[in-house]
């Protein structure tokens, strides 16, 4: 990293809903951002790139152009590190095959290296590397944005399997024949406990009871996860039941994460973390309820304090410094 005439990194936070570039030096600034709208692009890979591109490249403008960038990394949904493809990404509507987008990225940037994970692995290694697990070798990163995702360092080590897929704990299956998920299956978690999750429980609530509740007050296509959590705020029943429903499945998915590693903590990133104790407590309650015994009262439950865009950029940056370090 001592290169100083390529002193910058790319780091990409690819989300359901925006991608968030970062230009990064070695000291972990981020020195210049955009963003581009994830959905659109006439629903092509192709033309996400492109229209990425054309952005992307006013900031490099800005440092200098493209023999300022050493590397390029991007934290993606679904994305594998090993083959630099994203693979099916339900919330993708241009990801619903198998993408080689760290390949299309660096065709377009003249050949820049880069490199790809999932975004949920990206947002750990910057949790591990800047935020609330410095110095943690054994936890769980578990991000609440559109869907669920999840980061597991074990040893000090992320977490890629055989095949580099390994970590997708918001495809496990909390509640049989339940929810239909964009994987194809029923049940998985993320259905429950995402910012879409939430609505979904909400919406439900509001179209199959008659409770009263100031969520009837807003047209219920318009009620989200900060509408839900602003009516909780105000000590309204039904929101809090939501959350107390939310938090249970996820505390309870918890549990039985334990039992594979043992973390030490498990950090809470994305939207709906910021719901404080109203998402955190019902988690905590119900993780102690069910974890074995043998891993009580070891695992921290805790919310990250990285601003949710500029963690997944640095951890994302991380993968540009590790395959151009010089």
């Amino acid at each position: 990293m001592s290169d100083n005439n390529k002193p910058y990194v790319i780091g990409l936070d690819l989300g359901g809903t925006n991608s968030v570039f970062g230009i990064v030096d070695a000291n972990a600034n981020v020195i210049a951002e955009t963003s581009v709208k994830t959905r659109g692009h006439n629903d092509d890979a192709q033309q996400y790139v492109d229209d990425c591109v054309v952005e992307l490249r006013k900031i490099i403008d800005q440092v200098g152009g493209l023999q300022k960038i050493r590397a390029m990394g991007i934290g993606a949904p679904n994305g594998n590190y090993y083959t630099g493809c994203i693979e099916f990404a339900p919330n993708l509507v241009w990801a619903h095959k198998i993408v080689p987008l760290a390949k299309m990225f660096s065709d377009a940037l003249e050949g820049l290296p880069v490199a790809l994970t999932n975004d949920a692995n990206a947002a750990a290694i910057g949790e591990m590397t800047y935020g609330a697990a410095r110095g943690m070798k054994n936890f769980i990163m578990i991000t609440l944005g559109t869907g669920v995702g999840s980061g597991i360092v074990v040893n000090g080590q992320m977490v890629y399997g055989c095949d580099g897929m390994a970590g997708e704990l918001g495809h496990v299956i909390v509640e049989k024949d339940g929810r239909d998920c964009g994987c194809g299956r029923k049940g998985c978690l993320e259905t429950y406990c995402s910012a879409t999750g939430i609505t979904r429980t909400a919406r439900e609530v509001l179209e199959t009871t008659n409770k009263p509740t100031i969520l009837r007050d807003i047209p219920i296509d318009q009620v989200d996860g900060l509408a839900i959590t602003q009516a909780a705020r105000k000590g309204d029943a039904v929101a809090l039941e939501i959350f107390e429903f939310t938090g249970r499945k996820l505390g309870e998915a918890c549990a039985n994460f334990a039992c594979f590693n043992s973390p030490e903590a498990f950090i809470f990133f994305g939207g709906l973390s910021k719901a404080g104790d109203l998402i955190m407590d019902p988690i905590k309650r119900a993780y102690d309820e069910n974890v074995l015994k043998i891993y009580q009262g070891k695992a921290k439950m805790l919310v990250s304090q990285l601003d949710d865009a500029k963690a997944a950029v640095l951890g994302a940056s991380a993968l540009g410094w590790e395959i151009a370090p010089e």
